[in-house]
């Protein structure tokens, strides 16, 4: 009997300790360890990202360029899908099966306790749709999100466009999650932290059925996403349209400055294009096209081309010389006699030409007279070079300009590196690159460096960072941008420079109570006709634009570039195009120079 007593009490105590063990646990799990609480929780929980509205852009004048609109994404968390119809998804959603199957792929092997996207951009009339049906598909819920929206298709290049961030920007920032979108070009990229704002999260309660039930402790952990910073562009957005109904059919680039600024007024590239062709889900197939157009619409001449300038960079060399002495206004040289060897002049003026002469008829020896002057006086062709090249990138050519264009190329400066490469140390001289002096050459350039020339010569001898974005809401821009950059020329040589520029805008580009200074340039190339660049800037004495334009294949500078230049300059001073000269602004805007043809 007390043995049995005995037993009964050890299996009572086994009991005991067992229950006591589960009892701890339990404790333990449920008190003192949080985690599967919080798996009941999330059973009922959901984190919706709350992604903030991008900041707007504006022009210069308030007008809005870029705005924002509502769209939603589909998400799927793999774990927690049941069986569901799949053809009514895919109806709902407007996609394939083998799209769907892909999607819920794609999701499964990032992760199938996280959320991923599976259809992206859903249009508000669609999601309201998808809303009412949603609650049959567990495991699916949507977030809003906004895409870009603009009011013209002006500035597409400018303003730059808005894509899905890369696995490079997801290691290089970690704001940035799959599925997240990026300023890919433009104001878009260069200003994105700002224009990004902060996401946010909101917490619901769902039902068994998928369906949102309220906030989480009454929103009290929910996070507020902050908008991005609104921004206001220097771009006027009327001369901007305006540029580009006059570069309809053709391909080129115009940038017009502000001198006493840096302020960039306009900046086209074309041909252009639509840039709401890229956004929402009809990007993709929209870029393929784009990139696969053979006139390169994505391409940013302004910014990226690298033209020989041609005869617009004669007033570049001219001033080198009155600067460093190798010539005066006095000093002439004759276009047809042996100084004139190699270069020949293609212009009938009259002859020996001084500086005034030279500018204004685009004289050919002037100018290679004035290049051979230069490297010479130094004890090596190689120093002279050297020099004359230091002055060039003084101008802004031959480097990035400013911060505000993220996609901009420094063009081509030859160096004298690269010419020891070619030729050999001590085998060259001014005579083996004679086409400099006429803007021909390895010498290749940007608009928007040449537009900055414009601006050097219209203040005479210094220029402000060329920048695109004048203000920025709650925050400051740069202060470099009011930093004075000068060229290392005196005011005084600019005068004969000025006045050659004058002079040959006379009676050819007379523009109604506007006193201007121009030079056109005609650039041979190896693709058949030549292309066509214009440099002006205007009025004279208290200079309020610079711009340069520049037409593929337009045959001359005085056909199509400086009509356009003109143009411009006067809808941006005057406002209005006088009525005798509408139709030089028909003929611009009607010319087609994509024509196999010869332009006219």
């Amino acid at each position: 009997m007390k043995e049995y007593t005995k037993r009964s009490y050890l299996i009572v105590l086994i009991f005991l300790l067992v229950a006591l063990v589960f009892l701890v646990k339990l404790f333990r799990l449920q008190v003192l360890d949080s985690t599967y609480k919080q798996y009941a929780t999330n059973n009922v929980l959901r984190e919706v990202v709350q992604y903030p509205a991008r900041g707007l852009i504006y022009d210069r004048n308030g007008e809005l360029l870029v705005y924002n609109r509502t769209a939603y994404d589909l998400l799927i968390t793999p774990r927690e899908v049941k069986q569901f119809d799949t053809t009514l998804l895919c109806n709902l959603l407007d996609v394939t099966r083998i799209e769907l199957e892909e999607g819920i792929k794609k999701a499964k092997n990032y992760s199938w306790y996280k959320p991923s996207i599976l259809v992206k951009q859903i249009s508000p009339e669609n999601y309201a749709i998808l809303q009412e049906q949603l609650y049959k598909f567990e495991g699916f819920h949507s977030q809003a999100r906004t895409l870009r929206e603009y009011s013209s298709t002006a500035a597409a290049h400018a303003l730059g466009y808005v894509g899905e961030v890369t696995s490079n920007d997801i290691s290089r920032d970690a704001y940035y999650k799959p599925g997240d979108y990026i300023g890919i070009s433009g104001i878009e990229k260069t200003y994105e932290r700002q224009l990004r704002g902060t996401k946010g999260v909101k917490k619901n309660l769902v039902d068994v059925h998928n369906r949102i039930q309220g906030s989480y402790r009454n929103g009290r952990e929910d996070i507020p996403a902050q908008i991005g910073q609104n921004i206001t562009t220097t771009l006027d957005l009327d001369l901007q349209l305006y540029a580009e109904q006059l570069f309809q059919n053709k391909k080129g680039a115009v940038v017009a400055i502000e001198p006493s600024t840096g302020e960039v007024l306009a900046m086209l590239s074309a041909p252009v294009y639509d840039p709401g062709l890229l956004v929402g889900r009809v990007r993709g197939a929209n870029y393929a096209k784009l990139l696969a157009d053979t006139l390169k619409p994505l391409f940013n001449r302004a910014l990226q081309a690298k033209y020989p300038p041609g005869s617009t960079f004669k007033t570049v060399n001219a001033l080198i010389g009155l600067q460093e002495g190798a010539i005066n206004t006095h000093t002439r040289f004759t276009c047809n006699g042996p100084g004139s060897y190699p270069i020949k002049c293609t212009h009938n003026h009259v002859t020996p030409a001084n500086v005034v002469d030279g500018i204004r008829e685009s004289c050919n020896p002037f100018m290679w007279n004035t290049f051979r002057n230069i490297v010479g006086m130094y004890p090596t062709a190689a120093e002279g070079f050297r020099e004359w090249r230091n002055y060039v990138q003084n101008f802004g050519i031959g480097t990035i300009l400013g911060e505000d264009f993220s996609n901009a190329l420094k063009g081509d400066l030859p160096s004298e590196e690269l010419y020891n490469r070619i030729y050999g140390a001590g085998h060259w001289n001014a005579l083996t690159v004679r086409s400099l002096a006429i803007g021909q050459g390895e010498l290749g350039v940007t608009p928007l460096q040449m537009a900055n020339v414009a601006s050097v010569v219209a203040n005479r001898g210094y220029y402000y960072e060329p920048h695109i974005v004048k203000e920025i809401e709650n925050d400051t821009v740069r202060s470099s941008i009011n930093d004075k950059h000068e060229v290392g020329i005196d005011a005084v040589h600019f005068e004969p420079i000025i006045e050659g520029m004058h002079q040959s805008i006379k009676g050819l580009y007379y523009l109604p109570g506007i006193d201007y200074c121009g030079k056109t340039g005609t650039i041979q190339n190896n693709q058949g006709i030549e292309h066509g660049a214009f440099e002006a800037f205007a009025p004279q004495d208290d200079p309020k634009i610079a711009v340069f334009v520049y037409v593929e294949n337009s045959k001359w500078g005085a056909s199509y570039a400086a009509p356009i230049a003109g143009l411009m300059i006067e809808k941006y001073l005057n406002d209005t195009i006088a009525n005798n000269r509408k139709w030089i602004e028909e003929r611009m805007m009607d010319a087609n120079l994509l024509d196999s043809g010869e332009p006219e």
